[in-house]
């Protein structure tokens, strides 16, 4: 057991054993899979500390989509491209190593009866943990999704909201790293109870062949007809009834760009969702997500919102209120272009320890935050709902 040159910390790699309560994760998913790489259990020690002198793990490498493009496995030129990458991979295969030690460690305990406030808070003060938040330079991505059953997106609770995960619920934990502004956005769905496991099953899919059928050149419409002929191809029986699921035709993946979750482009889950000449080109980042439903398969905005985040091109504009000036100037700090939530805001920190220690708590913002949004500075997002009594994944 040899003590790492310079980390001052031992990593003892140990054999992963233990396994989610949750249904729809993979036979092989643990949730300690990271004791491999001589990570505590649960993870205390920042990624970039477990990985020093190491490169981090690659992940899911696909081939060509195209035939067109199949030179580029073996081409010299592509290679050296690549090579000249390598920081960017870099920042983004270390925000997806933290992502992935963070979901494993939320999987561990999310189980009916957590009430969904404190979920998020154990979540994402692990995310800052492991990622060794340093403000705009490295932190979470955007704010904690666990929209319920016809919720599909957009859901995280304000402080105050009591709601509690029951074991027949269908949740969607969506959540963010980001590492000099390069954002992982992955999500998965957790039930407890088995009649949902035809649907889970079906995104699980769908969104395994929209990653396989992605890459330089191709249609994203072709992306979106590919995923909605696996994703509906399934069917769910809930109370002796039975459910076709439906792609949510207005629910999309997309581009990434840094500090920018949402970078223009759109990738449908439906036939003909898009313009047919729209292509992936090289050198984008894209998240491919696909939602599924038993109700009508379009949703609509609705309930109270949670989720903000500053317009990406927001124009200069002189404001009046002085409570708005003194948010906008918190939100530049602490976000930048970043998605926020008012659980956030009301912390000790305001959002970012590193930028405001224990003093960035706002009080009294909520009429600066609706003047922020008139103006266009700031976007609202609320929650995306399908119809009540159904169920998204």
């Amino acid at each position: 057991k040899k003590k790492k040159k310079g980390t001052g910390v031992q990593l003892i790699p140990q054999e992963p054993s233990k396994k989610p309560p949750a249904r729809g994760l993979k036979d092989s998913a643990l949730t300690d899979y990271y004791v491999k790489y001589g990570q505590t259990e649960p993870p205390t020690i920042p990624v970039e500390t477990v990985f020093r002198g190491k490169v981090y793990p690659k992940g899911e490498i696909q081939k060509h989509a195209l035939e067109s493009q199949t030179y580029r496995e073996n081409s010299d030129e592509t290679r050296a491209m690549d090579r000249l990458q390598e920081d960017l991979y870099t920042k983004v295969r270390h925000g997806a190593e933290v992502h992935r030690q963070v979901r494993a460690y939320a999987q561990s305990f999310i189980k009916p009866g957590i009430k969904l406030a404190d979920m998020c808070e154990r979540l994402e003060n692990k995310n800052r943990e492991l990622v060794q938040e340093a403000g705009l330079e490295r932190g979470i991505g955007f704010p904690t999704g666990c929209s319920l059953n016809h919720v599909a997106a957009h859901y995280t609770p304000n402080t105050g909201d009591e709601t509690v995960l029951t074991y027949d619920d269908v949740m969607k934990v969506d959540f963010g790293v980001q590492i000099d502004g390069r954002i992982i956005d992955s999500a998965w769905t957790v039930s407890f109870n088995e009649r949902y496991d035809p649907l889970l099953q079906s995104v699980k899919e769908a969104t395994d062949t929209g990653v396989k059928e992605a890459g330089i050149d191709v249609r994203l419409c072709d992306i979106g007809e590919a995923i909605q002929e696996v994703m509906e191809s399934y069917e769910v029986e809930l109370d002796g009834k039975t459910f076709p699921v439906k792609a949510i035709r207005n629910l999309n993946g997309h581009s990434i760009g840094q500090y920018q979750i949402h970078a223009g482009k759109s990738v449908p889950i439906v036939k003909n969702g898009c313009e047919a000449s729209i292509k992936m080109e090289e050198g984008e980042i894209y998240a491919i997500e696909t939602f599924g439903s038993t109700g009508r398969g379009y949703v609509v905005e609705d309930m109270e919102c949670s989720h903000y985040m500053k317009n990406f091109h927001a124009p200069h504009i002189p404001l009046r209120m002085q409570s708005s000036k003194k948010l906008l100037s918190h939100i530049n700090k602490t976000f930048g272009t970043l998605a926020f939530c008012r659980r956030w805001l009301d912390r000790p920190d305001g959002g970012s320890a590193t930028i405001h220690g224990q003093n960035g708590k706002q009080e009294k913002y909520m009429g600066a935050l609706k003047n922020l949004c008139d103006v266009g500075i700031v976007q609202p997002y609320p929650p995306l709902c399908d119809a009540k009594g159904c169920y998204t994944a």
